[in-house]
């Protein structure tokens, strides 16, 4: 039987000679999967009747739009410097037109707003500038909420506070499973998230939802096998959680990382934007770590900045008008279903944050040249593949 390793092409063969009953749906929830997956061609390469559904992968794209709102007051208002992950920086929020809509915007109206690339990058700005307060803006998911931790873990200036906005994986695709309304037949889970928090993390699809899962690496090669494993699994009618990814992934992930998490941050229920609170899929700072709490630091101003009553932010919370970013997250409908998909959102101009991130769907679907159709009609993800 051919490795992770072996070539893309023995395993599109092997995948072309398993027996199969009817269409397979195969939901991936990372933007890397995602992209490797476009970039590749990989939809045309496989047999009709395997669909392949981005979903919740991007972290970006589900950040609250609240927290962004936020960033940006904090930004404009208060005597900081913000430091955030660069594709933070074009997020759009709802705010009326005289209004900054995203960090961007404020930067360019005069906030002191800095892209970084590493948690470290954020500590190191504060050192080099002491006499002023430094707020790091942190989204992302495990596999950027370790880094964070072990930045604070490790002692950071007194003038660094962290905007903290981290969320799980697995939640929402638990949320998904148990709502009834999960439109896939089997789970690819994400490589780099199980490298950190362990494979068996993803036990409970197959074990609780009966559902096929398989972890699965950044190659085709390694997404390949990953399909190969799912689509035995259901000739077999046998679900289980195979780890396609050993070269990086154990059962259990990596215990230090794992440990420093507990240790600097706990687990709390969290909004996702345009869909709601979903229980036990946030990061929040441990009380020994709260002085360096950006929101408690700063609390009055985020407070009274982002109330809801407010007649400007009556949409709080949500996507922007017309944006299906949400449907497309948790892999209801392909970007190119969005009325809005290279429309009046494109790259240059987004509307919704699946367009802004490189981890986005609408984003990664738009590089690699698919585009709505141009009768005006919805297609689906296997029509905008043809």
């Amino acid at each position: 039987m051919p490795g992770p390793h072996d070539h893309a092409k023995s395993w599109l063969t092997r995948i072309a000679a398993l027996p199969r009953t009817g269409k397979v749906r195969i939901l991936n929830v990372c933007g890397g999967h995602e992209r490797t997956i476009t970039h590749s061609g990989m939809r045309t390469a496989l047999p009709d009747d395997i669909e392949l559904i981005p979903g919740p992968g991007c972290p970006v794209c589900i950040c609250p739009e609240e927290d962004i709102y936020d960033a940006i007051q904090l930004a404009l208002n208060e005597d900081v410097m913000l430091v955030a992950f660069g594709d933070m920086l074009r997020v759009p929020v709802n705010v009326p037109k005289r209004e900054p809509r995203s960090l961007e915007q404020a930067k360019a109206a005069g906030a002191g707003i800095q892209p970084i690339a590493t948690p470290a990058a954020a500590a190191a700005i504060a050192r080099a500038h002491p006499d002023r307060q430094v707020v790091f803006f942190a989204a992302g998911f495990e596999t950027t909420m370790a880094p964070v931790a072990a930045m604070l873990a490790e002692g950071v200036p007194d003038n660094l506070s962290v905007l903290l906005s981290g969320r799980l994986t697995w939640p929402a695709v638990a949320m998904l499973l148990d709502s009834g309304e999960a439109a896939f037949d089997a789970l690819v889970a994400p490589g780099h998230v199980a490298t950190v928090m362990g494979a068996d993390e993803w036990q409970f699809v197959p074990q609780q939802h009966g559902l096929p899962c398989a972890v699965a690496g950044f190659t085709p090669a390694s997404l390949l096998a990953a399909f190969h494993s799912i689509l035995g699994q259901l000739h077999r009618r046998q679900p289980a959680l195979d780890n396609c990814y050993p070269e990086s992934v154990t059962a259990g992930g990596n215990s230090l990382a794992k440990s420093v998490l507990a240790r600097v941050m706990r687990v709390t229920d969290a909004k996702w934007r345009g869909i709601g609170m979903i229980p036990a899929s946030g990061f929040t700072l441990q009380p020994a770590y709260s002085a360096h709490d950006a929101r408690r630091r700063f609390i009055s101003k985020t407070t009274a900045a982002n109330n809801p009553a407010k007649e400007a932010r009556k949409r709080i919370g949500e996507m922007p008008p017309g944006c299906d970013c949400a449907a497309v997250v948790l892999g209801k409908i392909s970007p190119t279903q969005c009325a809005l998909y290279g429309r009046a959102c494109t790259p240059r101009d987004p509307v919704g944050p699946c367009m802004v991130s490189d981890e986005g769907a609408c984003r990664i679907w738009w590089a690699n040249g698919m585009r709505a159709d141009a009768t005006g009609r919805k297609p689906d993800i296997d029509a905008a593949r043809a």
